[in-house]
């Protein structure tokens, strides 16, 4: 099956920090978990190279982590306080074409907050981040910038109705859901184009049962009973189209989709014990894998572009190799977490940072440690209470000068991510 290769970018590999000063024209690789614990309202940093502990954040609920493509800012989505907390990741890079500098600086709980009711989809794409909150009638949107300056420059876009959706931004426009007209707590039934005034561009695009939304390389897609709507931006205004799943596929749809680095593709559930593959460029999009035990959690490997993980509920990480299609390796990380009960249970949570992978085991306090490239343990770092939502940042660049203070591992090669 063909990929389209994408550029890696810096923002694909963020990272964390350890152990000496750095001089003139260094290289230096630095990578940070954030790990939000399932019970209490914390937010802990650590150096995902040495396993320390570098802060410890406390918020209002407990949090949902997600991040920038820049991996600049950390967003704690506290559905239950109905507040988003900004997070500085204190790991930035500059582009300078043959290589990239990298600047480290402490972590640090910002000031600036998003507030409304039940807040839920997060959404960044090129420095513009939507906020959705289901429980109000518009999105807010703002730039990552403004939230590293702490400047409240959010704009509210209207989706007519509170309602369980996402809005996707785009420079001067943003595609949001549209509520179901006959009871809006159900499913979304489709995805506008709007103006960020409100003001709709174009045809509304059916997808009944919205939700799910990832994107990959210029394509972003939402999910629906019918199959996937796949959004991308020529000129000034985005433009929807939809992709229909295949009829050689079992009946069924994906609810949590998630989008590949390095290569185009997306991956969703398909069922509970099942995953499905999405190549949006070729005529047979879809593919199906069969997993051994119901999923518990998945993401993409953002540096070996070939590789996706899956944990499963008997305590396995499985390695998806997206090319073929196939489970390709499997390992025991945990004693069984079954999906019976609540859904939001504690369970593992994955992240992979660098040549490592990162499982949560919050009934355990720790977080496995596996190494990416021979796919066994090699080590455990243990966070107090229940360690559950995991997000790694970082990469590697050029130290120009002396980095005052700060800690980090260094390298002969210059590999700026």
């Amino acid at each position: 099956m063909k990929k389209r290769l994408l550029t890696t970018s810096i923002s694909t590999l963020l990272l964390g920090l350890s152990v000496m000063p750095a001089f003139a024209d260094e290289d230096v690789t630095a990578w940070r978990l954030f790990v939000a614990d399932h019970d209490k309202p914390v937010v802990n940093v650590i150096d995902a190279l040495d396993g320390d502990k570098l802060a410890t954040f406390n918020v209002k609920g407990p949090a949902n982590l997600s991040r920038s493509e820049s991996g600049a800012t950390i967003f704690a989505i506290q559905g239950s306080a109905g507040v988003v907390s900004t997070i500085a990741s204190g790991i930035a890079f500059h582009d300078h074409g043959d290589h990239a500098d990298i600047d480290i600086d402490a972590p640090k709980l910002l000031p600036l907050e998003l507030t409304g009711k039940k807040p839920g989809h997060f959404v960044e794409r090129q420095g513009k981040i939507a906020q959705w909150f289901d429980g109000e009638d518009s999105a807010q949107i703002l730039g990552e910038s403004s939230v590293l300056k702490g400047q409240k420059n959010i704009t509210k876009v209207n989706v007519v109705a509170p309602h369980h959706g996402v809005a996707v931004p785009y420079d001067n426009y943003a595609v949001v859901s549209i509520p179901n007209p006959d009871d809006a707590s159900k499913r979304p039934v489709g995805a506008r184009v709007v103006d960020l005034q409100g003001k709709k561009v174009g045809d509304d695009a059916l997808c009944p049962g919205l939700h799910g939304s990832a994107g990959s390389g210029d394509t972003f897609a939402l999910s629906c009973e019918t199959g996937l709507l796949l959004i991308t931006q020529k000129n000034a205004a985005p433009v929807i189209r939809h992709l229909p799943y295949a009829k050689t596929l079992p009946e069924g749809s994906t609810s949590t989709l998630i989008g590949g680095k390095g290569m185009q593709y997306f991956i969703g559930n398909y069922g509970p014990d099942r995953i499905i593959l999405v190549d949006p460029t070729e005529s047979d999009s879809f593919r199906l894998i069969q997993l051994p035990t119901r999923r518990v959690h998945f993401v993409v490997d953002p540096v070996r572009a070939k590789f996706a993980y899956v944990f499963t509920e008997d305590g396995k990480l499985n390695r998806i190799d997206v090319l073929k299609g196939e489970i390709s390796q499997s390992v025991r990380v945990t004693d069984p977490y079954s999906m019976d009960g609540h859904w939001n249970d504690p369970r593992p949570r994955i992240a992979v940072a660098d040549n490592k992978i990162y499982v949560t085991d919050p009934l355990k306090s720790k977080i496995i440690v596996l190494d990416a490239t021979s796919f066994k343990k090699t080590s455990e770092i243990s966070v107090e209470g229940q360690p559950f939502n995991i997000v790694a940042v970082g990469g590697s660049g050029k130290v120009h000068g002396e980095h005052h203070d700060h800690e980090a591992h260094h390298h002969d090669d210059d590999h700026a991510h």
